[in-house]
């Protein structure tokens, strides 16, 4: 298989024979990982559990994090689900890469289409699969949302889209998503929203894909899949605690796939997990950490702070040029959006993710904006 290097790879080929202008401390704002300690509740559960760790964990998940996952939708997005409509996961990017093996591989030629810009796994499993790939490009132009397009989707076995998006940081209402739903079923593709950002929001909640599919009448969730986790929710990305839920055919067959995947969460991190998507009140105070965050970039960039992530998507005029310069005068990283897309389109834009505190947060802002001034 011949898959591309990473974009963290790509970003240490640029900048290898750079010297960082040492007057600064470094700064890496690259990756979606929340710098923030993890909730000392959910540390505590996973203490106190690890004597669990004597048990092999059950490939479908203990009672306590699959009643935790269903509250957690029943509760955010007034969704209920039936114990088959749900899988816990080892995080998101798992499922990500394995699911679509598991359903395109009996299709003689899949095809397989996703937003673009991607988080690189969506690539990997169509390598993977043998998947033909349709980019849905996100742009400028179409405010980085995805649009149907008939032709292109009546040739899909499966779609992936992202909203809340990374990197672009754009949303989509329940109007936009119920018409997504409503293309699944008229032109006979399974869809998957990846709604790992969902809980990073400035003000109003993100619908989910799952309202999405209810609300077009689709109750039974026919080709219709969410995947959502707690590593950014709850600053415990270490935690690989995910779930795929909708359509229970599909997740059947998907249930006895994964029987010999291994990749079952050991009991303890099964317990910290459901303790944390369990509670709301420590996810709050990290979405206010975030609002601070884009309150000063607002403020210091001058830019319109999204609806929800953690990311801003930063127009410049190259983006590798950007990177390699703000990393030899600042000493700090960001991510060019050409590492993140196929195509020649997003090479003016770069990816900033604000998951320090606040001071280095002000302080990443204050050196980059000198240069997008």
């Amino acid at each position: 298989m011949d898959f591309e290097a990473y974009p963290f790879e790509k970003l240490t080929s640029l900048l290898e024979d750079i010297t960082p202008n040492s007057d600064y401390e470094p700064l890496t704002l690259t990756i979606g990982e929340p710098q923030f300690q993890t909730p000392d509740f959910i540390q505590k559960t996973l203490q106190e559990t690890s004597g669990l760790l004597n048990k092999y964990p059950k490939t479908a998940g203990e009672s306590i994090l699959r009643d935790a996952q269903r509250e957690f939708v029943q509760k955010r997005f007034g969704v209920t689900l039936e114990n088959s409509q749900l899988i816990p996961t080892f995080g998101t990017r798992e499922v990500l890469f394995n699911f679509p093996q598991f359903l395109l591989h009996d299709k003689k030629e899949p095809v397989m289409a996703f937003t673009n810009p991607f988080y690189q796994i969506y690539e990997g499993a169509a390598i993977a699969s043998r998947a033909k790939v349709i980019h849905l490009d996100l742009t400028k132009e179409n405010n980085f949302k995805a649009e149907i397009n008939p032709i292109q989707l009546k040739k899909c076995d499966l779609v992936i889209i992202n909203f809340p998006n990374n990197p672009c940081a754009s949303s989509l209402t329940l109007k936009e998503l119920s018409k997504w739903a409503k293309a699944a079923i008229d032109y006979d593709f399974v869809l998957i929203n990846d709604e790992c950002y969902s809980e990073i929001y400035n003000d109003e909640p993100d619908p989910s894909l799952l309202e999405a599919a209810k609300h077009v009448g689709n109750e039974s969730f026919k080709n219709i899949l969410v995947v959502n986790s707690i590593s950014k929710r709850s600053s415990a990305p270490g935690l690989r605690s995910g779930f795929i839920a909708g359509d229970a055919e599909i997740l059947k067959a998907y249930m006895k796939y994964r029987t010999y995947v291994g990749c079952a969460s050991p009991l303890p991190l099964q317990h910290a997990s459901a303790a944390a998507w369990g509670d709301e009140g420590h996810v709050e105070e990290n979405r206010e950490k975030y609002r601070k965050s884009f309150a000063l970039a607002k403020e210091i960039l001058d830019i319109e702070i999204p609806k929800s992530t953690f990311y801003i998507w930063l127009e410049v005029k190259n983006d590798l040029e950007f990177t390699k310069l703000l990393f030899k005068e600042k000493n700090l990283k960001v991510l060019p959006g050409s590492f993140l897309s196929r195509g020649d389109f997003n090479t003016k834009h770069v990816r900033i993710a604000l998951v320090e505190n606040e001071a280095k947060t002000k302080d990443a802002l204050l050196r980059i904006s000198e240069y997008v001034k």
